[in-house]
């Protein structure tokens, strides 16, 4: 599916990485409903499939003995049925979180990385969240354990600092803020800067428009969930694609 693609360095393998996670992380969240139906039982074995490009799909395995690279855990679809979705979707992302460890240490075996190399390719992937921390809300959980540690102010500033960004992140673009506040800026930055998106899985930064789920209270990159700064500011309460699918279903 992806001839010709061989990132060859450190760096070229983890981006490799991380646009794969990115893709995967889009199905198994807000792409999630779109998942279960391609993942009907009446088909044969189906592989959910992330690219560098941040794509996904779902799709039959390589028809190549031994494929390409290494292939994604084969028949998710013939769980799909008897398990909840959640845990369901809880089952694939682990098992994506496998595969992509092995595609990147497939890359680093193949051009030959030494310990030191890949000692850094597997740093930088640790440092990410894995796909099941960002599908089942435990990267959250551990970002505010941590957060709860490290921030020495008091439980009622905790619960100010929670909903500021709402106000200045969700309806009105955090890039900009009043005069007044600009010193709340760096500030605020310390606070959230390990905040994570709900679609992505990567970290908040103040230049980039950012929304609050209003039901399962994940944030986002506005661009991840196509809500702009101008559409935000007539949202009287918002809800993900997550969380809008669910209420949708019958």
């Amino acid at each position: 599916m992806e001839a010709g693609y061989n990132p060859r360095t450190v760096e070229e393998v983890f981006r490799d990485f991380k646009g794969r996670r990115a893709g995967l992380i889009k199905a198994l969240t807000t792409a999630s409903i779109d998942l279960f139906m391609l993942c009907i039982t009446d088909r044969e074995n189906l592989c959910l499939y992330g690219f560098p490009s941040e794509q996904w799909e779902v799709n039959l395995p390589a028809e190549e003995v031994p494929p390409e690279v290494p292939e994604p855990a084969l028949g998710i679809n013939f769980a799909r049925d008897g398990m909840q979705e959640k845990d369901w979707l809880s089952l694939v992302a682990v098992h994506s979180d496998a595969w992509l460890l092995a595609v990147a240490f497939y890359f680093g075996a193949r051009f030959g990385f030494d310990k030191a190399d890949r000692k850094r390719l597997f740093n930088m992937i640790n440092d990410l969240p894995t796909v099941f921390e960002v599908v089942t809300g435990a990267a959250k959980k551990q970002q505010k354990e941590k957060s709860s540690v490290s921030n020495h102010s008091s439980n009622k500033s905790k619960s100010n600092s929670k909903s500021r960004p709402s106000e200045t992140q969700g309806k009105y673009p955090k890039a900009q803020p009043k005069d007044d506040e600009e010193g709340l800026d760096e500030e605020e930055e310390d606070e959230h800067g390990e905040t994570l998106c709900g679609a992505c899985g990567d970290n908040y930064a103040s230049d980039e428009f950012w929304i609050c789920c209003d039901i399962c209270e994940k944030w986002f990159h506005g661009k991840c969930v196509k809500i702009t700064p101008a559409r935000a500011e007539h949202i009287k309460q918002y809800k993900c694609p997550s969380c809008s699918n669910k209420r949708a279903r019958p």
